[in-house]
């Protein structure tokens, strides 16, 4: 496919792929076995939505649809465009298919800043068939767009290009004469400072080869030009290295020594890197369980915010989520408490026979079952003054066994005294006022 800008192209048109073979990642949607490539290869492309981060290959696709079909490509921002030319362009697109049986593809670009009424201009366009349609968002379209679009729409979801595919990608910038073929060679650790720069972005990084190049000129370059030219310091960060395991384990213990300031730079370095934010967020997420727990049941839900921020809104913008976390996480009032109990009963389970479970907590749905003893002794909690029963749960070995011990600080404190009484009535011991 031509590009649009002529010799004087960026280099991500340059590189734009020509055909759906020369697209680099998406392979679970446009490999072989790839729904969309199914849907393609069969003919059957109608209305779809795409969602991902950007420089995925949205736009891209869009393009060789349109160019597999025979299609007019008619591209539109719903943040640059009205609702009102969007509509003039569909009316159009419907007369020619009218007249001559052919259909445009209209790409639209951020579909999520349309609001619900202006989505539902498209829908009789789309019921009829009159276009081919594509909806690119970053946005999770369940929140983003309308249902009634949506289950007339197929969704495909793109996802960041991993650090495989981004060298390739520089492969083929290097190598092909649409790019720097012959001019340009790079040093590894430049490479690999490129691919960390790029965070699953393909035109992000070929923006900043080109920005390289332009800035320092030809022949082979260095990791220190590249980031000179970048403006960009070269961390000491390997994210397939021991530094990529040092500094996650500096966050953590940062983070558990209740060092607000450690954390947050120990977060920064990490991000400043390159590092997959979804990484950090995950172990955002653990620090939340392992380090305070029920302390401060908050963290949970405040790590798991962030970590849905990340996917929801991408970086940079969801830094400050995975920071604000981070920062929550070091001021709130720690135990391992959990991290402990999870793990003596874990080796409990290990280390001592698979009991079957007592009958008295068997659900029993038949006659037969409840002949040989099924829920036989169950107390429904319930319907028992104090809403617990002296009941064990634990298998009869293990009868007495106490996991969860938690401390005094913050919301533990008023959980032991609670689980104090609980464990009295659950092994009989309760007593009237407790």
């Amino acid at each position: 496919m031509d590009n649009l800008w002529g010799t004087q192209a960026p280099l991500a048109e340059r590189l734009r792929p020509r055909t759906l073979d020369e697209l680099l990642g998406q392979e679970s949607i446009l490999g072989p076995q790839g729904p969309l490539r199914a849907l393609v290869d069969k003919g059957k492309v109608g209305a779809l939505v795409f969602w991902g981060p950007p420089g995925t290959g949205k736009t891209t696709v869009g393009r060789l649809l349109a160019h597999r079909f025979g299609a007019r490509f008619v591209q539109a921002s719903a943040a640059l465009t009205t609702m009102s030319e969007v509509r003039t362009s569909l009316q159009d697109s419907r007369r020619e298919w009218l007249r001559t049986g052919t259909r445009d593809l209209l790409f639209l670009d951020e579909i999520h800043r349309f609001n619900r009424a202006q989505q539902d201009v498209l829908l009789p366009f789309l019921e009829e068939g009159a276009v081919y349609f594509v909806g690119a968002t970053t946005e999770n379209p369940s929140f983003a767009l309308r249902s009634a679009l949506l289950s007339r729409c197929q969704l495909f979801v793109f996802q960041p290009l991993g650090a495989q595919e981004l060298q390739a990608l520089l492969d083929r910038a290097l190598g092909d004469s649409r790019g720097y073929a012959g001019e340009v060679s790079l040093c590894g650790k430049a490479r690999e400072f490129l691919v960390q720069y790029a965070d699953g972005d393909a035109r992000r990084l070929l923006s900043a080869l080109e920005t390289v190049v332009a800035v320092v000129g030809t022949g082979t370059l260095g990791v220190a030009e590249v980031s000179t030219a970048l403006d960009r310091k070269a961390p000491r960060y390997d994210r397939a290295g021991e530094e990529h395991y040092n500094v996650i384990s500096a966050l953590h213990k940062a983070v558990r020594n209740s060092d607000v300031d450690g954390s947050l730079y120990w977060l920064a370095r990490m991000l400043e890197a390159g590092e997959d934010p979804r990484y950090v967020a995950r172990r955002v997420v653990r620090m939340a369980s392992e380090d305070v727990g029920l302390a401060e049941p908050e963290a949970l839900p405040l790590a798991v915010a962030a970590a849905d921020a990340v996917e929801r809104v991408g970086m940079p913008e969801a830094e400050l989520a995975l920071a604000q976390a981070v920062a929550f996480l070091a001021l709130a009032p720690k135990s391992n408490a959990l991290y402990v109990g999870y793990g003596e009963a874990k080796a409990d389970v290990a280390s001592t026979s698979n009991e079957p479970v007592p009958l008295h907590l068997r659900n029993p749905v038949t006659s037969t079952m409840k002949e040989v003893g099924y829920g036989q002794g169950y107390q429904y909690a319930h319907h028992l003054p104090h809403k617990v029963a002296s009941m064990s749960s634990l298998p009869p070995s293990l009868s007495g066994r106490e996991y969860y011990r938690p401390g005094e600080a913050g919301w533990e404190g008023r959980i032991r005294e609670r689980l104090q009484s609980l464990r009295r009535w659950i092994m009989g011991e309760g007593k009237q006022g407790d």
